[in-house]
């Protein structure tokens, strides 16, 4: 059996806006096993993207804690919990978010320049990861020259860079057209076969557990179901997926 490479224990995330008081997440348990492809769905304002975002250290709890390759996130300080982001976890958003005056080459090692280490090795990597996602010829592009899909890839590429042991998508189609947003799945299930990296994909679209290993269904701020789908996985992901 794989080990857990994620766990959400208990997580409650709440806001306060003046007096009102807003919960979003209610304590939530989840495992994220090494090696699996999660799907993350539900409805508009189910919790999905605040979840996604507390998974990634890119927000807190208000209770409740998470442990990621046996480390308890509430024991990390600031600084660390932005050496463990960087270096564990990939995310791609829905917005891409790539900085348009860098170079697409520049964007993917972006977070190689955050974490330091060896940048000729990072640049031969960067240079696999545009063959990969089929940009090559447009690393000397800036980014605000590409599509909406080829900025995709280049944000995918740009979480891969650090070798993350998981890999976080947020809505990564939802900016897509179908041919796009098809190329950008079958890129994450190869990877996640061929290189055996976790991904915890969030979407609305119920499409999208055909390719997924294990599906949790979010319904106002709890999981309302935990399955693995029948017919799921590679043998679906041969048939193709749509949007």
């Amino acid at each position: 059996m794989a080990d857990t490479i994620m766990r959400v224990e208990k997580v409650w995330k709440v806001y306060r806006r003046g007096e009102n008081i807003l919960p979003v997440l209610k304590g939530i348990d989840l495992d994220v096993k090494e090696g699996e492809f999660l799907l993350l769905i539900g409805p508009s304002g189910s919790g999905k993207t605040t979840l996604l975002k507390l998974m990634g250290l890119l927000d807190l709890p208000s209770s409740g804690d998470m442990m990621i390759d046996s480390i308890w996130t509430s024991e990390l300080s600031q600084s660390a919990r932005a050496r463990v982001r960087n270096r564990k976890i990939g995310f791609v958003f829905q917005s891409f978010n790539l900085i348009p005056e860098l170079t697409v080459l520049e964007n993917i090692l972006l977070p190689t320049w955050i974490k330091g280490g060896d940048r000729s090795l990072a640049k031969r990597y960067a240079w696999e990861l545009l063959k990969t996602v089929g940009l090559e010829d447009r690393a000397r592009n800036r980014a605000n020259q590409l599509s909406g899909g080829e900025m995709q890839k280049v944000a995918i590429a740009r979480a891969l860079i650090n070798h993350p042991s998981m890999v976080l998508a947020d809505e990564p189609t939802g900016n897509l057209d179908s041919k796009s947003a098809q190329q950008v799945l079958e890129l994450f299930r190869n990877l996640n076969k061929e290189n055996g990296q976790t991904f915890v994909l969030v979407s609305h679209n119920p499409k999208h557990s055909e390719i997924a290993d294990r599906v949790a269904n979010l319904i106002d701020g709890q999981i309302e179901s935990d399955r693995n789908p029948s017919g799921s996985g590679a043998k679906a992901f041969e048939k193709g997926v749509g949007r």
